[in-house]
């Protein structure tokens, strides 16, 4: 008995004495790296980078800028079912350890006696706080040291917040795949969910992709992620978490990632870019990347759309005339598994709309058998590609083909449209491209623009980064110019040659008219809707470059602007967003809009950083009107032109359609105004054209400048364009005229193709005395501006009556 009491005393003593050492060491391990600690109290503040993301007009989603793909969720958001699963994946004992779990310490050190046994790699028993402690503070080295510093880390985390803030630490920045930061993000990539909507065998599937997110992954290891799901289904089980039932039902359910839903998406690759570089200007790339801004854009998913696939539909149509460009790629292993050679093959451009891929499977006589992206087969038939002559290298066509095996062969990746009567149609990557913008005249806000053919060919923004000439779309500023300074529409000019000096030792300048001839004494609204170089070569000399560069500043084009006459043709740069736009200025009475992509930005926490248009509106918040009028907002816009003098361009420019170079658009049906533009030896044509509530711009060019070819114009190019985009987004769009400012008269006018009514300045008409002289010059009834006794307007001969 005395000696057992011994062995207990000495037991006891050795166990104090191995408390003590134990202590110390571990008083003496934090001593030692008590200073090398990271500051921890920084997490209180977290506010972990997450992505700036940019929606539609109508509230889809656009587009996410990110280094880190992450929806910060707070913990009250979780559902319980999310946080179960992970706590019975990682950490069991989470709600009841100090940082630390012994236990788990203990049983994963007998376990890793078996696997070092096994040479299998050894299993962790790192706990969520310890999680959190090295993926906010330390590296994913494998060493003592660092082990040492993450427990002492999650010790002390434990100390200094609660359970729930350190699993909403870690479910928001944890790594789980598809580069996905955070469960709320992984939900929506691999599931398109939002967490309350995910079910049982999804939660458990993402709770168990923290070990090894690619080692998991369903579309790569299917049977690992699914035997994956399971244990945790099994844990979850276990911890009591679920019933049998309901783990016996999820371990059923297949693991299918599906991804976002695409019809919550909007589709607008160039405008989404145009957005990204203005945030960048404005807050930086690191705020954009990083602060999770919320961007309510001024895209029209619908108009985006129409241009979209007019700009497709009009370069393609334009460029076929060159020849057949030839199949994408030839596809290897197509006969095994045709559709999967088809989804897997490497897609130069984006597309959308009518056009897609497709694969030529087999031929029948001049016809062939295809495969569609969606599953399905089609016939591609030999009478519809007889203008598809091959394209040869030295850029001549070949012969037209009579089938379609004579241009190509099978397991060949095409591209293909859907026309409207249903059938397929051949297609290529057209060699020339384009840009569309379309805008709302009266705010400048920015409805479509399309940059380009395909975003993922070419980034470069044609609407907004192509600086070209304009050509005639420049004439209205000098015919506006001409307004201003008392010139009435049915002024007469003279559209005769001219010679002009250009400097010592340098030759006459004589323009010409695009078709060689000319007029004679004609009205200014002809030579507007003839797009007459010789007439508005004659304006600018009257009235003065200066006054015409002043009227094309004021409407926003500036650049390159120069006070000799050869700029009145359009020799300066424009981009196409910032013509548009002045345009919209000529439909809108004359007020100064500035074209904007973006209507409101908010930070994470949806406070208002930016907004376009800060107008107050008390009126505007009431859920219901009750019959009563809606409330006025003020107009603050700035009037940059007399809206009477902006009426008579209108007027003018409806001419171009009615009658001059741009008849294509009558058959809309609906009143329009707009012009064509086309530069030296064609290698750049346009056409910009408004209804009362819409402009729209087309530009056709090469992006490294040449000739589109002989004969080719805006009226031929851009024109069909912009007529297809515009009558497809009026659509259903109630017909409005222009309307007419006070302070105007409207007087019958008889020209060569009949009457019309000419709008005049009150006291310009004929008959007020605004020294109006009538003359007849063949059919065309004429009015002249008021001069004052001695003062000469001529231009040399055959000058300015």
């Amino acid at each position: 008995m005395r000696l057992l009491t011994r062995l207990l005393g000495f037991g006891l003593a050795f166990a104090s004495f191995a408390v003590i050492v134990g202590a110390a060491g571990l008083w003496l391990l934090y001593a030692r790296f008590a200073d090398e600690l990271p500051d921890y109290a920084q997490l209180a503040d977290y506010e972990p980078p997450i992505a700036s993301r940019i929606y539609a007009a109508d509230g889809r989603f656009l587009a996410e800028y990110a280094r880190e793909r992450r929806i910060f969720v707070p913990i009250g958001a979780v559902p319980e079912q999310v946080k179960n699963a992970f706590i019975a994946a990682e950490d069991q004992n989470f709600h009841h350890h100090f940082g630390i779990d012994p236990r788990a310490v203990v049983a994963a050190a007998v376990d890793n006696v078996r696997r070092f046994r096994d040479n299998r790699r050894p299993r962790g028993a790192s706990t969520i706080t310890q999680q959190v402690a090295k993926n906010f503070f330390l590296t994913n080295e494998v060493t003592l040291e660092r082990k040492i510093m993450e427990a002492l880390l999650a010790i002390r985390i434990e100390r200094a917040f609660t359970k729930d803030q350190i699993l909403e630490l870690y479910l928001n920045e944890i790594f789980l795949g598809a580069r996905s930061y955070g469960v709320a993000a992984a939900a929506l990539s691999y599931f398109g969910k939002g967490l309350d909507e995910l079910t049982l065998s999804e939660t458990a599937f993402l709770a168990g992709l923290p070990q090894a997110p690619s080692l998991f992954d369903p579309r790569i290891n299917p049977e690992r992620a699914t035997a994956r799901r399971n244990y945790v289904l099994d844990r979850m089980l276990a911890d009591g978490f679920i019933a049998a039932e309901e783990a016996a039902a999820a371990r059923a359910e297949p693991i299918v990632v599906t991804g976002r839903d695409r019809t919550q998406f909007a589709r607008a690759s160039y405008f989404a870019d145009e957005v990204r570089r203005r945030l960048e200007a404005m807050y930086g790339a690191e705020t954009l990347f990083e602060a999770g801004l919320v961007v309510r854009t001024t895209v029209d998913n619908r108009v985006q759309a129409i241009t979209d696939e007019a700009l497709r539909n009009g370069l393609f149509a334009f460029d076929r005339n060159n020849g057949f460009r030839g199949a994408v790629r030839q596809l290897e292993g197509f006969e095994d598994d045709w559709l999967e050679a088809l989804r897997r093959a490497p897609k130069p451009v984006e597309l959308g709309g009518s056009w897609g891929f497709a694969v030529i499977l087999s031929f029948d006589g001049t016809d062939a058998t295809i495969g569609l992206d969606d599953g399905t087969t089609a016939t591609l038939r030999g009478s519809d590609i007889a203008w598809a002559r091959p394209l040869g290298a030295d850029g001549r066509r070949g012969p037209q083909p009579n089938a379609v095996r004579d241009i190509l062969d099978e397991g060949d990746m095409i591209l293909i449209a859907r026309t409207e009567s249903g059938a397929i149609g051949l297609r290529h990557i057209p060699d020339v491209n384009g840009a569309v913008v379309a805008l709302d005249p009266n705010t400048g806000r920015v409805l479509a623009l399309s940059g380009g053919f395909d975003f993922r060919a070419s980034n470069f923004n044609r609407a907004t980064q192509a600086l070209r000439q304009p050509g005639s779309a420049f004439k209205p500023f000098v015919y506006l110019a001409a307004l201003e300074h008392g010139f009435t529409p049915q002024t007469v000019i003279d559209d005769a040659p001219i010679s002009l000096p250009q400097g010592p030792g340098l030759p006459m300048w004589e323009p010409r008219n695009y078709a060689g001839g000319f007029m004679g004494p004609s009205s200014m609204r002809r030579g507007l809707e003839r797009s007459s170089n010789l007439m508005t070569v004659r304006i600018a000399q009257t009235v003065g470059m200066d006054s015409v560069m002043e009227v094309a500043q004021r409407f926003g084009i500036e650049r390159g602007l120069t006070p000799f006459l050869a700029a009145a043709l359009g020799s300066n740069e424009v981009d196409l967003l910032s013509l548009t736009a002045a345009y919209g200025a000529f439909a809108n009475g004359g007020k100064r809009i500035t074209p904007h992509v973006i209507d409101r930005i908010q930070d994470r926490h949806g406070r208002t950083l930016y907004v376009t248009d800060p107008r107050a509106c008390p009126g505007c918040a009431q859920d219901t009107f009750g019959g009563s009028l809606p409330p006025v907002l003020p107009d603050h816009r700035e009037q940059i032109a007399d809206s009477r003098h902006t009426f008579q361009l209108v007027s003018m420019l409806q001419g171009a359609i009615e009658r001059g170079t741009a008849t294509r658009a009558r058959a809309l049906g609906r009143p329009l105004a707009g012009k064509t533009g086309t530069t030296n030896e064609a290698r750049d044509v346009w056409f910009v054209g408004f209804s009362p509530d819409l402009v729209m711009g087309v530009y056709v060019g090469h992006d490294q400048p040449r000739s589109l070819g002989r004969g080719v114009t805006g009226g031929s190019t851009a024109l069909p364009i912009w007529v297809d985009a515009m009558g497809t987004a009026l659509e259903d769009v109630p017909i409005r005229p222009f309307r007419v400012p006070p302070g105007l008269r409207l007087v019958a006018v008889n020209t060569g193709e009949g009457r019309i009514l000419e709008a005049f300045v009150a006291g310009t008409e004929p008959g007020s005395g605004y020294r109006f002289s009538a003359a007849t010059l063949g059919t065309v009834t004429v009015e002249t501006p008021a001069v004052e006794r001695g003062t000469s307007i001529g231009v040399g001969a055959g000058g300015l009556y």
